[in-house]
């Protein structure tokens, strides 16, 4: 009953931005900590960037000072603002929320954990 939708992917040259959205769709209450994720091909899929419902936000290494998480929570989304991309943040880009809480069908509110979007992919070309 709580989707995770990203969008925002696509192919950029190094040197270039991207912004990644990804927006919760349903009778959402509230949301808590929200992150994104990338996974590259044969690689395991790996934290960039994670924001608490408060705005604490912390980062990998390596995409310190390039990359930013947001949030909206009036819009229930989160965003990934890319700048200085380099060839190997090429992967497939996922978003995650640790905790949701909902209200259900059947009346009551309840909570959903460890959801993912489907994934977006980022491509950037040398």
């Amino acid at each position: 009953q709580v989707q995770l939708v990203e969008s925002g992917g696509g192919l950029v040259q190094a040197g270039g931005s991207l912004r990644l959205s990804c927006a919760a769709s349903g009778s959402i209450a509230s949301i808590y900590a929200m992150g994104w994720y990338r996974q590259a091909p044969g690689k395991e899929r790996d934290l960039v960037a994670l924001i608490t419902t408060g705005g604490s936000r912390n980062y990998a290494d390596s995409v310190k000072g390039r990359f930013t998480i947001s949030r909206d929570n009036a819009k229930n989304t989160v965003y990934l603002q890319m700048n200085s991309l380099k060839p190997e943040d090429t992967a497939v880009y996922y978003c995650n929320a640790d905790r949701v809480l909902y209200y259900s069908s059947t009346g009551s509110y309840r909570d959903a954990y460890g959801l993912w979007g489907q994934g977006t992919q980022v491509t950037v070309s040398s």
